[in-house]
């Protein structure tokens, strides 16, 4: 079965999630957060990607960035994925693959998603029950966005910049986006759009995207009972470091 192509566009924001391999640890010591994070820097100013929120889990990463050209994403998760698996290769020992197969990636509607898909993100520790508060978590983009610690990896995007023109007060403005849950449905939409490569957002949206790019909309909904992929999606996510 051919692989269904990848949507990628510069200048739209993608939510990328790369696995450790049959859902093992791919993180197992703070140094190894830390060459991730470096490499993510490197690959992302040599690639022409702007991150804007990331979360390192102990078997997973979630990465939201924008792309200067459509080929940036593949170019920059190619470069990481070999540096960061030769270093733990070599680091522990090991060979083969440390991340299973593909990444998964949606682009996100920005005015509709971006903030929403940066909660989401950014949100991950607490959903798994490592922290209960997100500011509690190092391995996130979170205290950059919400606390103003410097992170040379992050470019802001202008909808969070627009949050408020004083960085005190933009970052007071984030904090209080966190406040109440993130609404089931889109967090829901998010997994659901990850899982089937399509875009994130309205339908028309999803639709003209889709269009632009001469494939066929994937809505996920064939075969299945309402409900039932938003109920198994949401109890991937309370197993500790294991869901979206």
């Amino acid at each position: 079965m051919p692989r269904r192509p990848r949507i990628l566009l510069p200048d739209y924001p993608l939510h990328i999630v790369q696995r450790g391999i049959n859902r093992e640890p791919c993180f197992f010591a703070e140094e190894d957060y830390q060459c991730y994070l470096h490499w993510l820097e490197e690959a992302a100013r040599d690639c022409g990607c702007a991150i804007h929120a990331y979360v390192l889990m102990t078997n997973h990463v979630h990465l939201l960035l924008t792309p200067a050209v459509s080929g940036a994403p593949a170019r920059l998760m190619q470069s990481l994925g070999r540096r960061y698996v030769q270093y733990a290769n070599r680091q522990y020992r090991r060979t083969g693959s440390l991340w299973e197969g593909r990444y998964k990636s949606s682009v996100v509607q920005a005015e509709s998603y971006l903030l929403a898909c940066m909660r989401y993100i950014e949100l991950n520790p607490v959903r798994a029950g490592m922290v209960a508060d997100p500011g509690g978590y190092r391995w996130s983009s979170y205290r950059a966005n919400s606390l103003a610690q410097p992170d040379a990896r992050l470019t802001p995007h202008p909808l969070y910049l627009g949050l408020d023109v004083e960085p005190a007060s933009r970052c007071h403005a984030y904090r209080a986006l966190f406040r109440p849950q993130l609404d089931a449905d889109a967090a829901s939409d998010v997994r659901q759009a990850l899982k089937l490569g399509m875009p994130l957002g309205s339908e028309r949206f999803a639709e003209a995207i889709c269009a632009r790019l001469g494939i066929r909309r994937n809505t996920g909904k064939r075969g299945r009972a309402p409900g039932d992929e938003r109920e198994s999606s949401a109890a991937l996510t309370e197993q500790q470091g294991f869901g979206f």
